[in-house]
C-alpha cells in the first residue's frame, strides 16, 4: 500500500508531520480500486503508519477512520482467531459485511502475540509506526514483552492507544468489558425508554462508536504533541467515558441541584414540542422546536397560536411541562395530513421536522445523496459494495475509501517482505504457526 509521497507503513518513522496536506481526489469521486496493489490516492494522513491490534469494536473502528485519510493501517489478527466483527451480522457467500465496513482501507496480516516469534515480528513492526491500537485486557501485552516498556524502547515516537472497557487502572480494569456495559454504567440507559418502562439498550454499538471517535481524536492529539516534544505516549481510554460526556451535564445538575434526570421517552425534560408524531399516511415524523421562536411556528402551524400566550410557554422547561398539551396538539395536526404534505409545511414555516428513516430511506435521500454519505467500493470478492463514505469532507486534502475489508491475512507475505523477513524465515514461522 503505497501513495505518492507516502512511506511504507514498516518504513522508518518520517520527520514530517502527519497532517501536513497532499492533494487528493474527491472521496465521492475517486474510483476504488478495491485492492492494495494499487497506489491509493493521499489523503492527509499519507504517510502515518498504524498497526490495529484490536478486536471488536471501538479499537478497529478508530484505526478505520485513520484510514480512511490516508494512514496505511496494517490490520494485525491471531492467525486461528480472526477479529470477531468478521462473522457479526448478515453475511453474503460467507463473507461478513460488517467486517467489509470496519476493515476497509487496511491490509490484514496474522500474527500469533503470544508466540516469541509473533512477540520479535510485532517489535520489528512497531519500530516503523506511529501509532499502535490494541485493546487487549490490562497486562495482556506485558505478560507477552510486549508493554509501553518495550514497545517505546522499539521506536520512542510511538503512540500506543490502549482501548479497554474501563481503562488501565482502577477496581474493574481487569473485567471484561463490552460497549454494552458502558451503555449501561455512564447512566444512557437509565436515561432512555419509556418512564414506565425498562432502561433501554441501543440495538448497535453506540459506547464503542463514541469510543472509536474519541481514540481517533485522542491519537491525533498524541501525535500533535509528539511533534513538539519528539516522543510518543500512551493513550489510556475506558469506554465507559466518552459516553458520559456525551451524555451532557448530568454529574453538574447532581453535584449542585441533586437532581437525577428521568426516563421521558422522545420527549426532552429541557423544552417541547419535542417527539415523534404519526401522519395520515402511517408515517412516523419528529419534530424538534428546542428554541422559543421556533416553537411559535410550530403551535401558529398547526392552528393553535393561543398557546404561544401561556406564560409557561416563553420557556424550555415551561413548555417541557407541559408536554402533553403541546403533544395533544401537534400530533392531532399531523394526524391529518399525510408526510409530504407535513414536511412541506414545516419547512415553508421554518420550523423543524424530519421523517423518521430506516436504511432504505436514507439511500433513496437526496440530501444524502448530495453529501455523497454513501458510496460504492469495488469488492474482489463480492463486487461492489453500498457503504458508508468517509466521515466528513476536506476541501483541499479529502479522505476516501480505497478498499473494502481485506480477506483473513491477505497481506502477510506482503507486510511481512517489506519488513526484510526472508521467504525463509516467514516459511518457519508459519510453520511454527506464529502466522
Amino acid at each position: 500500500m503505497t501513495s505518492s509521497g507516502a512511506a511504507s507503513p514498516t518504513s522508518p518513522a518520517s520527520s514530517a508531520s502527519p497532517a501536513s496536506p497532499v492533494s487528493s481526489a474527491s472521496p465521492a469521486s475517486a474510483p476504488s480500486s478495491g485492492t492494495p496493489d494499487a497506489p491509493p490516492p493521499a489523503g492527509p494522513l499519507a504517510g502515518l503508519r498504524v498497526l490495529d491490534l484490536a478486536t471488536l469494536f471501538a479499537g478497529p473502528l478508530a484505526a478505520t477512520l485513520l484510514g480512511d485519510f490516508g494512514a496505511e493501517v496494517v490490520k494485525v489478527e491471531h492467525p486461528d482467531r480472526p477479529d470477531p466483527s468478521r462473522g457479526h451480522g448478515p453475511a453474503k457467500d460467507g463473507v461478513g459485511l460488517w467486517w467489509k465496513l470496519l476493515g476497509r482501507n487496511k491490509r490484514t496480516i496474522t500474527l500469533d502475540l503470544s508466540a516469541p516469534g509473533g512477540r520479535d515480528v510485532l517489535l520489528r513492526l512497531a519500530a516503523g509506526a506511529d501509532v499502535v491500537i490494541e485493546n487487549f485486557r490490562p497486562g495482556t501485552l506485558e505478560r507477552w514483552g510486549l508493554g509501553w516498556e518495550e514497545l517505546s524502547a522499539a521506536n520512542p515516537r510511538l503512540v500506543l492507544a490502549r482501548v479497554t472497557g474501563f481503562g488501565q487502572s482502577g477496581p474493574y480494569a481487569h473485567r471484561p468489558g463490552f460497549g454494552t456495559l458502558a451503555e449501561a454504567m455512564s447512566g444512557f440507559a437509565a436515561l432512555t425508554g419509556e418512564p414506565d418502562g425498562p432502561p433501554t439498550l441501543p440495538p448497535f454499538g453506540l459506547a464503542d462508536s463514541i469510543a472509536a471517535l474519541t481514540a481517533a481524536y485522542a491519537v491525533m492529539t498524541a501525535l500533535a504533541g509528539r511533534e513538539r516534544t519528539g516522543h510518543g505516549q500512551v493513550v489510556d481510554l475506558a469506554i465507559i467515558e466518552p459516553v458520559l460526556t456525551v451524555l451532557g451535564p448530568q454529574p453538574l445538575w447532581y453535584d449542585q441541584l441533586g437532581y437525577v434526570q428521568p426516563r421521558t421517552g422522545n420527549r426532552s425534560p429541557n423544552n417541547a414540542p419535542r417527539n415523534t408524531y404519526r401522519s395520515a399516511d402511517d408515517r412516523w415524523l419528529a419534530v424538534s422546536a428546542s428554541a422559543t421562536s421556533v416553537a411559535e411556528r410550530v403551535v401558529r402551524l398547526v392552528g393553535r397560536p393561543e398557546l404561544a400566550r401561556e406564560p409557561w410557554f416563553a420557556t424550555g422547561s415551561g413548555r417541557a411541562a407541559h408536554a402533553h398539551v403541546l403533544d395533544e396538539a401537534v400530533g392531532a395536526w399531523i394526524a391529518r395530513h399525510k408526510a409530504e404534505e407535513v414536511v412541506g409545511a414545516f419547512e415553508e414555516a421554518q420550523a423543524a421536522v424530519a421523517p423518521v428513516y430506516d436504511v432504505r430511506d436514507v439511500l433513496a435521500d437526496p440530501q444524502f445523496a448530495a453529501l455523497g454519505t454513501v458510496t460504492e467500493v469495488d469488492d474482489p470478492e463480492l463486487g461492489p459494495l453500498r457503504m458508508q463514505n468517509v466521515l466528513f469532507r476536506l476541501s483541499g486534502t479529502p479522505g476516501g475509501i480505497r478498499w473494502a475489508g481485506r480477506p483473513h491475512g491477505a497481506d502477510t507475505d506482503a507486510v511481512l517482505a517489506e519488513l526484510g523477513l526472508s521467504e525463509a524465515e516467514v516459511t518457519a514461522l508459519r510453520k511454527d504457526r506464529v502466522l
